[in-house]
């Protein structure tokens, strides 16, 4: 992705989801008298990747990852609902990565603009 159709800086981004589960075995669960209390009888999990690349023509001029990790534990009262999860994670790893990309606000811009006069300087040639 770009910008805009003459810009000579692109976009390549990716998530990716990742899910874990843990269940109290069944017999166990049925035994315990805790979990007739209200005791976790398990959990879900949800890990979240992202990756960030930022070029001008062939030059990477920043290169971004981040990882988060949600988990929820459900027992016989209250459920976990997979897409809870999974859109808790996706907002903690792009907030992850926004702030990443914001501390380096400055050095982008910077670099964003040199593509820009060596692509107009080379097209003007």
């Amino acid at each position: 992705m770009s910008l805009s159709d003459s810009s000579p800086v692109t976009f390549t981004y990716r998530e990716e989801l990742t899910h874990d589960e843990y269940h109290v075995p069944l017999i166990l669960s049925a035994l315990d008298p805790t979990n007739w209390a209200g005791a976790p009888l398990g959990e879900i999990g949800t890990t979240a990747f992202a990756s960030l690349s930022i070029s001008a023509g062939d030059t990477i001029i920043g290169d971004y990852t981040a990882k988060e990790h949600v988990s929820k534990s459900y027992s016989l009262y209250s459920n976990a609902i997979h897409k809870e999860v999974d859109d808790a994670a996706l907002a903690a790893v792009r907030q992850s990565m926004d702030q990443k990309l914001y501390s380096d606000e400055a050095r982008l811009a910077q670099d964003a603009a040199k593509a820009g006069r060596s692509r107009s300087a080379s097209i003007s040639q």
